[in-house]
């Protein structure tokens, strides 16, 4: 007798339980176990009043603006690199060999020998900046273009040679260097010579970027008098849209640095297959394609209208954007793969109401099971 009544007493208690579970559900309240997060419906702003939280709803409007803003950095010129590379010009510093040939007067040309290069056997300059050279001595050549190298030992041979025809040119380049790192083909250090080097021409000298290479945030620090500064550039713009103002002159000592993308990864969690961290390529990452690496949304559970994408906000006054792709009308899917999604985003799909029911059904039955067949055996 005892035994029934626990087991009556249990029976009761399950179904009140279950009561107030369905009237829980009603209200729009979740106590199923588990991962889900509720998200209110944003639609309707009288229920949501978040001050913080900055709504955008996915739709033709949002990708179209996006598309308006990408095509406004197409195809830049930059004119102020063409004019730095109209009127670029080598200066000799510490450590690169000055060959120098005195036309008609071989005793005053360096010979380049027959099994000896030229900077092997040419005018190094010191330490202190300067060369030596027949009847002029020493000679302040740092700092100076080769055009104006030879205006001074012109000068100064005048005293002795009536009219001389000088040339001289640089015949090794040891002064000045740009260093390479990061994820490049060969990261190294490149020398700077009479041809202008540019971001375009140090990578490729490199061997281009490497697969794992973060193209939107690429470091450039330079130090120019005494200040250094740091700029990010973005290779996607200079690569694929043509944005030549991406472009930069490399000057002595400049550091070009490509991270790799470790950094560039989007969450995607909830009601999918297989949730889990991507990695972003050099290609990008949009909404579509996360959905598909993690095996796409549980068809059964997961509630299409529930997409979301949170993401740190750049509105004044806002901590958060959320983005709601509402795919419960089929052709609204399409809109996912036009929109691109950025590093530390979080893709979250909510579970449909009926789905988080049926679990916890399915966490109940075995509990009303065992006691339906307690009770049984207490009637037999």
């Amino acid at each position: 007798m005892k035994l029934s009544k626990i087991i009556k007493g249990l029976r009761v208690a399950i179904l009140v339980l279950l009561l107030v579970i369905i009237v829980l559900a009603l209200n729009g309240c979740s106590i199923v176990p588990g991962g889900h997060i509720s998200f209110p419906d944003y639609s309707d702003k009288s229920q949501y009043s978040d001050e913080k939280i900055n709504f955008i709803p996915i739709n033709s409007n949002l990708i179209r603006k996006s598309k308006s803003y990408k095509s406004g950095q197409v195809s830049q010129v930059n004119l102020q690199l063409e004019k730095l590379l109209e009127n670029y010009e080598y200066h000799v510093g510490v450590g690169d060999v000055l060959n120098i040939t005195v036309w008609d007067h071989p005793e005053l040309t360096i010979p380049a020998g027959q099994f000896r290069s030229a900077g092997e056997t040419g005018n190094v300059v010191h330490s202190d900046g300067t060369i030596f050279y027949p009847y002029i001595g020493k000679l302040t050549v740092s700092g100076f273009n080769v055009g104006q190298i030879r205006d001074s030992i012109a000068k100064g041979l005048a005293k002795y040679i009536e009219a001389p025809q000088i040339d001289v040119s640089v015949a090794a380049y040891h002064s000045q260097r740009v260093f390479v790192s990061g994820a490049v083909g060969l990261p190294t250090a490149l020398p700077i010579n009479n041809v202008p080097l540019t971001v375009i021409d140090a990578l490729n000298a490199c061997g281009g970027i490497a697969e794992d290479a973060d193209w939107e945030s690429v470091v450039l620090t330079s130090n120019n008098e005494g200040t250094v500064s740091k700029e990010v550039l973005n290779l996607r713009a200079l690569y694929q849209h043509g944005d030549m103002k991406q472009n930069r002159l490399l000057t002595a000592n400049d550091v070009l640095h490509v991270p790799r993308n470790d950094g560039l990864k989007v969450f995607v969690m909830g009601d999918v297959v297989k949730a889990g961290t991507q990695t972003m390529n050099r290609n990008g990452l949009n909404l579509a394609e996360a959905l598909n690496n993690a095996g796409g949304i549980n068809e059964s559970t997961a509630t299409a209208s529930g997409i979301f994408v949170l993401r740190d906000s750049k509105s004044k006054g806002k901590a958060i954007d959320v983005f709601q792709l509402d795919a419960s009308m089929g052709p609204m899917l399409f809109l996912s793969t036009q929109f691109q999604l950025k590093p530390m985003d979080m893709v979250y799909v909510t579970t449909a109401p009926v789905a988080r029911w049926n679990k916890l059904l399915g966490q109940l039955l075995p509990t009303i099971t065992g006691i339906y067949q307690l009770d049984r055996l207490d009637s037999n």
